[in-house]
């Protein structure tokens, strides 16, 4: 498998590694409500809400960055760019979910912002095909 396939891999983990302070934030919060999970979590305040907003924020930027993936994968752009935007931005995510839950509104913006512009540059990559090859 490649590197960017792993990269999809671990940031679809991440979608449920940023779940788990959720979790922890409900049980907290008087017991999981398995009935009314949502309901639950929209009442949710503080650190719980800021995980609640970073897992929910891991959903949608999985969404472009796995579709930037597939679009260098499936027009056969490949090489040295690809491997280090899919890498950067998984660990921009992971900076990302580290400083959202530790309320560090500046850099989690900042790391926001390299992961989108990472997928951004993968969907855009077809384009540069002949220069990374």
């Amino acid at each position: 498998m490649s590197i960017p396939f792993w990269c999809v891999f671990i940031s679809a983990l991440l979608i449920y590694v940023a779940r788990m302070p959720v979790a922890k934030a409900m049980k907290e919060q008087g017991g999981y409500d398995n009935h009314l999970p949502r309901q639950q979590q929209a009442q949710l305040t503080g650190f719980g809400a800021r995980a609640l907003a970073a897992h929910q924020n891991s959903i949608e930027a999985f969404i472009l960055f796995a579709v930037g993936v597939l679009m260098a994968h499936t027009t056969q752009t490949a090489g040295w760019l690809i491997d280090a935007l899919a890498i950067i931005f998984v660990i921009s995510r992971i900076l990302y979910l580290w400083f959202y839950l530790a309320d560090l509104p500046k850099l989690r913006s900042l790391m926001w912002l390299v992961g989108f512009v990472c997928s951004l540059s993968l969907m855009i990559s077809p384009t540069f095909r002949t220069v990374l090859l």
